[in-house]
């Protein structure tokens, strides 16, 4: 199998042990799933599928991040409490992936699960010398990492960008670099605070996940770790560079990062408020379908939504299951998947031996499609 990675900018040889240690960033669940989500989760199962075919056992993480601005500006909007409104949407995520027939998580844990865990690694980074706390706040120095930047492959103009724009806050006077992060800070008065050496606080976003990865899968070196292109910077950076600076080893082998889903030319996000849910996809179309519109593109290629693709996939999908029961395609699947999770040359196989008469049940098994169920 062959897998790009995002920290060489290379299609690299994947030859992983018996079992095979995967982490996704998971839901801040303050809204529903929509197709963004649905498609990185997609990728992961489909990428697991193919790893199970070839005999590994995999082992996919998947965190709930139930503390962080995003939930508790909302819950604040809602006038809710915070794990109130994050039990009701991660039970909504819960159904949608359900319905697409995503494998289950290996372990899907909860950040508040781990801020026992969150504090002993934020003092062991203050102990080094590669952390420091002003006022309360507890920030990650980045000049004590020799390659800060090194995964995104971006330059300090681009950092400071993002990071302006997606919660790193590089103007906080605090701060001895304004690209340096935060591992702990001071709770307002209405926010969920846990006692620590440094004062009253709560965990910043990049630590949560880096303690649970490491928690969960038992391991200072995970095999796969991603999620969306839009987590490349700060977040998969900052959870980088904070664990390599505690365990001396690499954190990650495969960087796999889901390119960014449109509509109308803008990324599909919750601040834009241009989202099609997945929740309300369901109530139209068969999941299966749903499916086959989001493994139609590569993983790696950023498309945009457009309503015209369900109708296809509805489509797709009846011929397939028209066409029968069979193992038409199996082995030319597999090379597809094996070639960087190329799904949407996978699914040209299959609509092929479909108009060849023959079927495709067992190969689209592959891609999460059982067609043997009407």
């Amino acid at each position: 199998m062959r897998i790009f990675n995002t920290a060489t900018n290379n299609i690299e040889e994947f030859r992983p042990g018996p079992i095979v240690n995967i982490y996704t960033c998971g839901i801040t669940p303050y809204d529903a799933t929509h197709i963004g989500h649905a498609a990185t989760y997609v990728t992961y199962d489909v990428l697991q599928r193919r790893l199970r075919d070839l005999g590994h056992e995999t082992r996919c993480v998947r965190n709930v991040t139930d503390v962080d601005d995003d939930i508790l500006r909302k819950a604040r909007e809602l006038g809710v409490h915070y794990l109130d409104l994050a039990a009701k949407e991660t039970n909504r995520f819960n159904e949608d992936m359900s319905a697409l027939e995503m494998i289950p998580c290996w372990s899907e844990p909860r950040a508040t699960s781990a801020i026992a865990e969150i504090r002993k690694f934020v003092a062991k980074l203050l102990e080094k010398g590669d952390a420091y706390e002003v006022q309360g706040f507890v920030y990650f120095d980045i000049s004590k990492s020799e390659d800060f930047g090194a995964m995104s492959g971006l330059d300090e103009s681009t950092m400071l960008q993002f990071a302006a724009e997606r919660g790193g806050n590089p103007q906080d006077p605090l701060k001895r670099n304004p690209l340096d992060f935060v591992l702990w800070q001071p709770s307002l008065p209405d926010e969920p605070a846990w006692e620590s050496m440094w004062g009253l606080g709560r965990p910043g976003w990049h630590v949560e996940c880096s303690v649970l990865a490491m928690r969960e899968l038992q391991t200072e070196t995970i095999d796969i770790h991603g999620g969306g292109a839009d987590l490349i910077f700060p977040h998969h950076e900052c959870e980088r560079v904070q664990s390599e600076s505690l365990t001396n080893k690499t954190f990650v082998r495969v960087w796999m990062h889901q390119a960014m889903v449109k509509m109308d030319g803008e990324k599909m996000s919750k601040s834009l408020g241009n989202l099609v849910f997945v929740s309300d996809l369901r109530q139209k179309h068969d999941p299966r379908a749903i499916r086959l519109a989001l493994i139609n593109h590569h993983y790696r290629h950023s498309w945009s939504w457009t309503p015209d693709l369900m109708g296809m996939a509805d489509q797709r999908l009846r011929s397939w299951i028209n066409a029968g029961p069979g193992d038409g395609g199996l082995e030319q699947v597999r090379n597809c998947l094996d070639d960087d999770l190329n799904t949407p040359e996978a699914l040209k196989v299959l609509d092929a031996q479909v108009e060849a008469g023959n079927g495709v049940s067992e190969a689209s098994k592959l891609l999460g499609v059982n067609i043997d169920q009407i």
